[in-house]
């Protein structure tokens, strides 16, 4: 398997992110945009990025903060993330950025492209999807869903699946209430899946370092959630 830094750019950020594939593999491959979390470009998304790549896609793992920087504590992660929910355009374009950079890879088929993410990364995911992008699927793990602006009616155009832990306090009945009308109003293929016994971040091992009931691994709920997303995957892009 091979890997690279990606250096990439939305006109005002530089962004630095982790593009992996399988050198043997022959021809375009199907292209999935990795999402992170609050703190940034990781050890859990490049980790993620490289099961794909050996799985036989071409995963970029996305910068999300610009330069590569990755946030050491919770309080600076939450902040930098209020930003962007408080400027939609420049989170859909951060997402952009990435998505359009994965796509330009000269081994990615441009007509099989997905997205994953956790965390915010899982809601950044659903950012993009409303912007119309080419992407056609995209896989939320622990995602806050936050509600579309009156102007994403009808842009999605992608299968969408939310996996999420049924005891996560994070995430308030009404979101998911909100998410699901937007999912029928819109006539999308859509799966939602509550993982029992789950709290915020289950995918994450170190979640526990954070010092709250409210975020916790599980690894069972990670296993069923990425066999729910690769089969969703082999699905849509008839991949092998």
């Amino acid at each position: 398997m091979a890997s690279q830094q990606l250096q990439y750019s939305n006109g005002n950020k530089n962004y630095i992110g982790y593009l992996a594939w399988d050198e043997k593999q022959q021809g375009a491959r199907p292209g999935i945009l990795v999402i992170p979390d609050a703190f940034g470009l990781g050890e859990h998304a490049r980790e993620r990025a490289d099961r794909l790549a050996q799985a036989g896609y071409v995963a970029l793992a996305a910068d999300i903060h610009g330069d590569g920087f990755l946030h050491a504590d919770l309080a600076s992660a939450i902040s930098a993330i209020q930003a962007m929910y408080a400027d939609r355009a420049a989170w859909r374009a951060m997402a952009t950025a990435a998505f359009d950079a994965l796509s330009a890879q000269p081994n990615v088929d441009r007509a099989r492209l997905g997205a994953i993410g956790f965390c915010f990364g899982g809601t950044t995911c659903l950012e993009l999807a409303r912007t119309g992008a080419a992407v056609g699927v995209i896989a939320a793990f622990h995602a806050g869903l936050n509600a579309p602006l009156a102007e994403d009616a009808g842009r999605i155009r992608a299968k969408v699946l939310i996996n999420h832990g049924a005891e996560d306090p994070l995430v308030k009945p009404e979101a998911i209430a909100e998410f699901m009308a937007e999912m029928r109003r819109e006539a999308i293929d859509w799966q939602f899946v509550h993982h029992g016994n789950t709290v915020h971040s289950f995918t994450e091992p170190t979640a526990s370092r954070l010092g709250a009931p409210a975020f916790a691994y599980n690894k069972s709920a990670e296993d069923r959630s990425w066999a729910a997303m690769r089969q969703l995957f082999d699905e849509t892009f008839e991949a092998r």
